[in-house]
């Protein structure tokens, strides 16, 4: 598969709001590639720059130095931003922030409307996302009356009607409950899934992290881990001293294997810890 996002020597600093202060570097040269249909989880504790590369990838923030190239497009390049953003939309924390509309599909039509899309076309893309997110029976509600995973579900439908090739999350589940999670999770798994959607996750859950087809680990700025889950979340020392948990059944494992037993450090799900236990120990 061809990368759809290549980010080469990314450096970026936030300039300083006193001018006796000196300006604060957050990225410190990343390189990074990401191919096309990619389900992406990028890891962090606060302040290491995650969400700051979220930015970077639909041209929120420009770097300071280095390049980022999203599907062919230089971010730099101010003739193709609107472009860009239609090939790579971005998911926020809060999906208060991004409705603009009083009632449902009048929201996910928003930025089509905005784009000349004809009326025909435009009706079809409303319906098939808010089918893809599972908010169709929604579609004439108030989204004052949807909860926390049926707005964000409702955002993220906005997004695929301008059928983005890829679409970054920036933590789209820190203010939800549990439901709302497992909904939103299993809307962008599908999307990711049926149409080949490139995914990037910026999230500070282990176990959704552990779900995806990679790990990208950030610390001060840079890219300190980048493999899949099994082999990023074998590596529990290193993670720890960094700040980040492991989901539950890797530091079972952990200790585990602390004690003496002969199990396999790459272990990420309860299915395989159970076998592999049961295999230990004998049924």
């Amino acid at each position: 598969m061809e990368n759809i996002i290549e980010i080469k020597g990314l450096h970026f600093a936030y300039d300083a709001d006193d001018e006796e202060k000196k300006s604060v570097e957050v990225l410190k040269g990343i390189d990074l590639d990401i191919k096309q249909g990619e389900f992406v989880a990028v890891l962090g504790h606060n302040g290491c720059g995650k969400s700051t590369l979220a930015k970077h990838l639909n041209a929120i923030l420009l770097p300071t130095e280095g390049t980022v190239i999203v599907d062919g497009i230089d971010t730099k390049d101010e003739d193709k931003l609107f472009e860009l953003r239609q090939r790579a939309g971005m998911v926020f924390q809060n999906p208060d922030n991004q409705i603009v509309s009083s009632v449902v599909e009048e929201d996910v039509a928003f930025a089509l409307e905005n784009l000349g899309v004809p009326y025909e076309e435009m009706r079809r893309r409303v319906d098939e996302s808010l089918k893809a997110v599972g908010m169709y029976d929604y579609r004439l509600h108030s989204p004052s009356q949807l909860s926390g995973g049926q707005k964000q579900r409702v955002a993220i439908a906005g997004i695929i009607a301008m059928q983005p090739k890829c679409i970054i999350l920036d933590e789209p589940t820190a203010m939800l409950d549990p439901q709302g999670r497992k909904e939103v999770l299993a809307t962008i798994h599908r999307m990711n899934r049926e149409q080949g959607i490139t995914i990037v996750l910026i999230t500070h859950y282990m176990d959704e992290a552990a779900d995806c087809d990679r790990v990208v680990v950030m610390d001060k700025g840079q890219v300190v881990l980048d493999n899949v889950p099994e082999k990023v979340f074998s590596q529990v020392e290193k993670l720890k001293a960094i700040g980040l948990d492991v989901p539950q059944v890797t530091e079972l494992v952990w200790e585990l294997r602390k004690a003496g037993c002969d199990i396999s450090p790459e272990i990420i799900t309860e299915k395989d810890c159970v076998a592999a236990i049961e295999k230990l120990f004998g049924n």
